[in-house]
This record gives C-alpha cells, structure tokens and sequence, in this order.
C-alpha cells in the first residue's frame, strides 16, 4: 500500500488538510429480497449512526435481480475495521442467515476522489 493510498487532499482556503478515507463495499445475492431488504436497510440506518462513517448506501442492482450492494465510507481503515468487529455488523450477519444465495463479497476500496466530505 502506497504513502498516498486512502489520502485526498481537500482545500481549506489558503492552506490544504490531508483527509483519510477508507471506502468498502458489500454485495448480496438473495432468493428473497423482500426478507433481505429489511435487514440491510437496518443495517444502513443503524451504522448511519456510527461517527465514523461518513455515509452509506443501500442500492439494488438494476441488471441482477436479488442483488444488492453497500456502498460505505469510513472516516478511516481503523473504524471501518471497528464497525465491523462491532455489533451492527455482527448482527446484520446473524439476520441474513437463510436469507442469501452465498455469501457476501466484500472489498475494500482506496478512494481516488470523494464529493460527500463533511
């Protein structure tokens, strides 16, 4: 991983801040996207809550049908890392049982721009 990697640079007026971001995505795959649907979107609801996170997406894929995919921004990889060690996490994981086709594929992304800044 490089120096620069999950760094952006945002102007401050005169002078610049380095800004640390860590970005991960998650998706879902579901014969049953009615039962799934209630359980991610209080998932996104509950880890809006989180102070460390800058946002959070909740999409359903327009081209495969009972896919959907979480888009999160993290202020940086050690709270990403916390939420997900944590118990919105934990029990987001525990109420998709039965409910997909396998299991999520989850990656962490290094963000090459990001408009959402607080």
């Amino acid at each position: 991983r490089g120096a620069a990697a999950g760094r952006l640079k945002r102007q401050t007026g005169p002078m610049t801040a380095d800004i640390h971001l860590t970005m991960v995505t998650m998706v879902f795959d579901t014969p049953d996207p009615d039962g799934l649907a209630g359980v991610l979107s209080t998932y996104v609801v509950l880890t809006r809550n989180d102070a460390a996170c800058r946002n959070v997406d909740l999409c359903t894929s327009a081209t495969v049908p009972g896919r959907f995919v979480i888009v999160e921004k993290w202020d940086d990889p050690e709270a990403q890392r916390s939420h997900f060690d944590g118990p919105t996490m934990v029990t987001m994981a525990r109420a998709c049982t039965g409910l997909l086709s396998g299991p999520p594929a989850i990656d962490l992304l290094e963000p090459v721009s990001a408009h959402d800044l607080r």
